[in-house]
């Protein structure tokens, strides 16, 4: 998967659907080309200082890595951010998490996939 780092993708990202789990918020966006999915990882300064928005955001890499990997569909952008509870949630129920926000997102994106 490659990751997103151009600060409009992260802007288009956020206005595309999103579902709010304890740990994050995921934003999925429908991109106009069939190129590979791309996945973003954020956190605002509200969630602490430098350290603690590091280790969330290390913990979300590693959350994508091992779940969204297989479970992302071409032509998608995937933009994590980070939440407080992201900090101090198990890990295998944030992925779990990741897994059930990903398939509500993608049964809300399937009717624009059809025109």
């Amino acid at each position: 998967m490659q990751r997103m780092t151009r600060r409009q993708d992260f802007i288009a990202a956020a206005k595309g659907l999103s579902q709010a789990m304890p740990g994050f918020v995921l934003q999925l966006r429908l991109r106009d080309d069939n190129a590979a999915p791309r996945v973003g990882f954020t956190c605002t300064k509200k969630l602490g200082n430098a350290v603690v928005r590091n280790r969330i955001k290390r913990r979300m890499r590693e959350m994508a890595r091992l779940s969204l990997s297989q479970i992302a569909k071409p032509s998608f952008d995937y933009v994590l951010v980070g939440r407080s509870a992201g900090q101090t949630r198990a890990f295998e129920i944030l992925q779990s998490d990741l897994i059930s926000a990903v398939d509500r997102l993608h049964a809300r994106a399937a009717p624009q996939l059809e025109m």
